[in-house]
């Protein structure tokens, strides 16, 4: 949901200017670990534009025999640990890059939201952006580093990874390492599961992801219950013309909608501002869907269109033909795939025939403009493994899980 600032895209990627502005520096050495020698892995805090460059392209050697991984755009990667993102308003975070032998092989950050402890009260701290070599030495000196400085901050429990909110990136990938990842969506390799693990971190929540075909159709079971809504029910786009104040609807919405979900934490004003920016200049017309009763908005739905197509050959920049490129494939031609991001409606309509009613017009409503688009799949994700309700809707319009991505936890007390 980061915005990147386009402006600025030519000096940053020549790596001139000194617009980035990082947290205050954390460094951490590793000692001996397993036999080998202290200069084996040294942690280092990111503290200036150039080791914030090195943690940024920590994963392209990892991933360098890996077909299904995308390359981030680096403009946008550096915009998302700038101080200038709206998240930092609530949160603070520190970033640390591990080397050996003087080259890059890992990274970490280590955030705290006081959004989430003014809600939650529970001394919790987070870790994420997580990448590194296969070497549990690498692992374990990183996370040294994350848990040292959380501790210091008085935390108890740290939790992730997210990346850096859990409005944002969530989860570790534990299953469908071989297809690539939807926007907004983590990938990683196979042996992180297990290194994370030894660090002492047990899992807590499994988060799924389903695929549909976009040219599903709805069973006869649900259209019988779509049919008894008929007149009751009002589902339309998104209006442009209004955006404001449709932005305002959506916010809305989601804070009552997802406000019982577990780890929930509200967008602020100027973080919905950065999701709306992407809607407005990502996202063709119809892709966004307000369901309303009796004139009342009490569902939504987003559709994101697979930024990850455009820019998977572009080896993360945009220059000097990279822009060009994107401009034609997000406004020419637009991807095949997208990732229902959002969808949910208010808790009075939640477990209800309407709430499900409103979710299926919904989803219905992006099917038609997906495929006037030429979408061909559509992934819907995050979904909670608990949630069963939602589950049991997925499954009924014909989607199957094909991803599963885990949050950890361990406790620092």
């Amino acid at each position: 949901m980061a915005r990147p600032d386009l402006a600025n895209a030519d000096a940053r990627e020549r790596g001139a200017g000194r617009a980035l502005t990082l947290a205050r520096p954390f460094a951490h050495t590793s000692g001996r670990h397993g036999g080998g020698s202290a200069a084996d892995v040294h942690v280092v805090a990111v503290e200036d534009r150039r080791s914030a460059g090195s943690f940024i392209r920590v994963p392209w050697p990892l991933y360098a025999s890996d077909p299904a991984w995308v390359p981030p755009l680096l403009v946008e990667r550096r915009y998302h640990l700038s101080r200038r993102r709206p998240y930092f308003s609530h949160a603070q975070a520190r970033f640390w890059v591990a080397y050996r032998n003087g080259t890059a092989v890992g990274r970490i950050s280590a955030q705290i939201d006081r959004l989430h402890q003014e809600r939650y009260d529970d001394a919790t701290g987070f870790f994420g952006l997580l990448e590194a070599e296969d070497d549990p030495r690498t692992f374990r000196a990183l996370f040294t580093a994350a848990e040292s400085w959380l501790r210091t901050e008085g935390v108890r429990r740290v939790r992730g990874p997210f990346g850096l909110s859990i409005n944002e990136e969530s989860g570790l990938l534990v299953d469908g390492f071989d297809t690539p990842p939807m926007v907004l969506m983590p990938h990683g390799r196979p042996y992180y599961p297990a290194r994370v693990e030894e660090q002492g971190y047990a899992g807590v929540k499994d988060l799924l992801a389903y695929r549909l075909p976009a040219d599903f159709q709805v069973p006869e079971l649900i259209q019988a219950t779509l049919r008894k809504a008929d007149g009751v029910l009002v589902v339309r786009p998104l209006q442009r013309r209004s955006f404001r104040r449709e932005l305002a609807t959506l916010r809305s919405i989601f804070e009552d909608a997802w406000s019982d979900n577990w780890g929930f934490i509200p967008f602020t004003e100027a973080e919905f501002e950065e999701l709306g920016w992407l809607l407005r200049f990502i996202v063709p017309d119809g892709f966004v869907q307000i369901a309303e009763l009796g004139g009342e908005a009490v569902g939504m739905l987003v559709l994101l269109p697979n930024v990850h197509e455009a820019i998977r050959d572009l080896d993360g920049r945009l220059l000097p033909l990279g822009w060009l490129k994107l401009v034609w494939r997000l406004g020419v031609r637009t991807p095949r795939t997208a990732r229902v991001a959002l969808m949910g409606v208010r808790r009075r309509c939640q477990r209800t025939a309407l709430g499900l009613a409103a979710a299926v017009l919904m989803v219905d409503g992006v099917r038609a403009a997906g495929l006037a688009h030429g979408l061909r799949d559509v992934e819907l994700s995050w979904v909670l493994e608990d949630n069963l309700g939602m589950r049991s809707l997925l499954t009924a319009i014909g989607s199957v899980p094909y991803k599963r991505y885990r949050i950890y936890e361990k406790s620092l007390a």
